[in-house]
């Protein structure tokens, strides 16, 4: 149900109005869709009541968020210092997903409110999305499509490159960058990783499994394929830019399915007319979609896709579930382990 609905399922056949629907109850307003099985998990636990206010104008969401204990959003609503404010009993806020850009962090900490996102719900497709992403750009597959359907048969000028015996450079290795780090051992490839903020225990780890660990500079300058997984920070905005990109090597592939903002686009399309990169595939952008004067409409041996990596159906579940549990939990019984942001 739209327009700030109950989608609440009160346990023990409870009829609507009846004592379970009262004030008592804690109030959850999804704010975005949220698949169902996500609603599911708060909707089967009889101590709280959620709203449906996804479809719901300014005015009804402002009345549903004025009683709401928590709030679950995706990308489109935006929680900051405004919202907030409509929100005077807010406890918990939940971003399906894994990126909290929308979410003002440090106002949800000065109110007292935890904040949650699914770190875990998209890794799968996130990772499968980024090879296919440097599976197209290597075979130059768009290109190959769009020849075979005008009636070309360019078999030589479109023969690409193997990945196999190839070195795949990951920044970011964690949860996501470690699963295309293992698919990348899966096709043969050896590979370099950089994140400053791993563990000792977990660098050991992954150095086992065959991850070579490197420093930013050394991965850029070794590796054939650099793919990106980091979030979009102060410290990460912009970090691939001109110099970055001339430090690769000559007829190297980028590939970011990770977040708009940390590639300088302006810097990577003019590395792509010059012919210093091989090719390169984005998944996120600066602007979503680019606009149409984005340099990267008209850069050649560029792969764009639309923000897909969590997209699949059973990331969205994953992810919708994962964030309604940790609501639920942080509610109900004041667990804030894995919160994004506790008070």
């Amino acid at each position: 149900m739209s327009g700030g609905g109950d989608r609440s399922r009160p346990a023990g056949g409870a009829a609507p109005g009846s004592r379970r629907d009262g004030p008592e109850r804690l109030r959850v307003v999804l704010a975005d869709p949220l698949e169902p099985e996500g609603a599911d998990v708060l909707a089967s636990e009889p101590r709280l009541q959620v709203v449906d206010a996804s479809a719901a104008d300014g005015e009804a969401l402002a009345d549903a968020l004025s009683r709401a204990a928590g709030l679950v959003v995706r990308g489109a609503t935006v929680v900051d210092e405004a919202l907030l404010e409509r929100a005077p009993g807010l406890r918990a806020v939940g971003r399906a997903g894994v990126g909290v850009d929308n979410v003002d962090l440090e106002a949800c900490e000065r109110r007292g409110v935890v904040v949650f996102n699914a770190p875990t719900g998209n890794t799968r497709s996130t990772a499968e999305l980024t090879l296919g992403l440097l599976l197209a750009a290597a075979r130059r597959l768009p290109e190959v499509d769009r020849s075979v359907r005008a009636g070309r048969w360019e078999r030589g000028a479109m023969a690409g490159a193997q990945l196999a015996g190839r070195i795949l450079g990951v920044i970011g290795v964690g949860r996501i960058g470690s699963a295309v780090a293992e698919l990348g051992r899966a096709l043969r490839m050896d590979v370099l990783g950089d994140d400053p903020y791993l563990s000792p225990e977990r660098v050991a780890e992954l150095e086992a499994g065959g991850v070579r660990m490197t420093g930013l500079d050394e991965l850029l300058a070794g590796a054939d394929v650099v793919t990106l997984h980091v979030p979009l920070t102060d410290e990460t905005r912009g970090m691939i830019g001109e110099a970055e990109l001339g430090s690769m090597r000559p007829g190297s592939f980028l590939v970011n399915a990770s977040r708009g903002g940390v590639v300088d686009e302006a810097a990577l399309a003019g590395a792509l007319r010059e012919g210093r990169l091989a090719g390169a595939a984005l998944d996120v952008y600066e602007e979503e979609p680019p606009p149409p004067d984005s340099p990267l409409r008209e850069a050649p041996n560029l792969v764009l896709s639309a923000h897909l990596g969590g997209a699949t159906p059973e990331a969205r579940r994953a992810v919708a579930v994962e964030v309604a549990t940790a609501v639920r939990d942080a509610l109900l019984e004041g667990k804030t382990a894995g919160a994004v942001r506790a008070p």
